[in-house]
């Protein structure tokens, strides 16, 4: 059984981590309020672009169709993005996307399909190098959501299909719902599909015409529109992260509460035994006197 001093320093060092967790938990509740606000305000602009490349792919048909819009004809070559993460502490929000993401490369490997993978994050990189770390293409990390970094990740996507070396193209991440909720999502961004999600355009019966023609603003908007849909995705993930990371040092700081007074309880226990211990040695050595 420990001694009084050990426990002690027990409840000494789960009180420092419990100051900590709670520290990490005001954090990433401030955080949160940014991240959500920056994942809320991408939407709209999204929504609308897809819209518009709905409406341009609705007038664009034969050999004429830029290859992001229509494919390569095959589906026989994919690449897996999977984007988490830089830090953990966060639950299982890392683990969540990775999860979906090996469930879905297993299944297209067992398909006959060659599938190539594409971490964007540490902890995708970390989780997915044991399992298909002979498949990487790069692993580039997730670091601070911004247009330059999806552009990187874009321009990587976009060399190796006009390179010929993927046919499709398919993200995962965490949509964020709530506060409670993230969603792993799958999204295939190459060839693009817009055409089943985005809200259709109401021409009260005009008819627009395009300068210069559908297929050239489809080739210039598609990767925008590609480099679009990776910083939501980075954005959605970051405030999924923080709601996430929120909860978890919320769960931990009560946990520790909980240690602590389980300790105490044990200490005092402890004590008491020691005290009745030695004062029964104290009578039983006057009576033997």
């Amino acid at each position: 059984m420990a001694s009084v001093k050990d426990l002690k320093t027990r409840i000494t060092s789960v009180t420092s981590t419990q100051k900590i967790t709670k520290a990490m938990q005001m954090v990433a509740a401030a955080k949160l309020r940014r991240a959500r606000d920056a994942a809320e305000s991408a939407r709209p602009y999204a929504t609308r672009m897809a819209a518009v490349i709905a409406n341009l792919a609705a007038g664009v048909s034969g050999e004429g169709a830029p290859r992001m819009l229509v494919g390569t004809g095959s589906q026989q070559r994919e690449l897996v993005v999977v984007a988490t993460s830089d830090k953990g502490l966060a639950g299982g929000f890392n683990s969540s996307i990775v999860r979906a993401a090996r469930d879905y490369i297993a299944g297209q490997i067992g398909a006959g399909k060659l599938v190539t993978v594409l971490p964007v994050g540490r902890k995708a990189r970390d989780q997915l190098r044991r399992f298909y770390g002979e498949r990487f293409i790069d692993a580039p990390e997730a670091s601070v959501p911004s247009l330059a970094k999806a552009q990187e990740i874009s321009d990587i996507i976009t060399a190796r299909f006009e390179a010929g070396e993927v046919d499709v193209v398919t993200l995962f991440y965490n949509r964020f719902v709530s506060v409670v909720s993230q969603v792993p999502t799958r999204r295939q961004v190459i060839p693009a599909q817009v055409s089943g999600t985005a809200p259709p355009i109401d021409l009260k019966g005009a008819i627009y015409e395009y300068e210069p023609d559908e297929e050239t603003i489809l080739a210039a908007l598609l990767p925008r529109y590609l480099t679009n849909q990776i910083l939501s995705a980075m954005l959605e993930n970051q405030a999924g992260f923080f709601a996430s990371q929120m909860a978890a040092m919320d769960n931990a700081t009560r946990n520790a509460g909980e240690m602590i007074a389980s300790l105490k309880l044990i200490m005092n226990r402890t004590r008491q035994a020691q005290i009745t211990k030695e004062l029964i040695e104290i009578i039983s050595g006057a009576e033997a006197l």
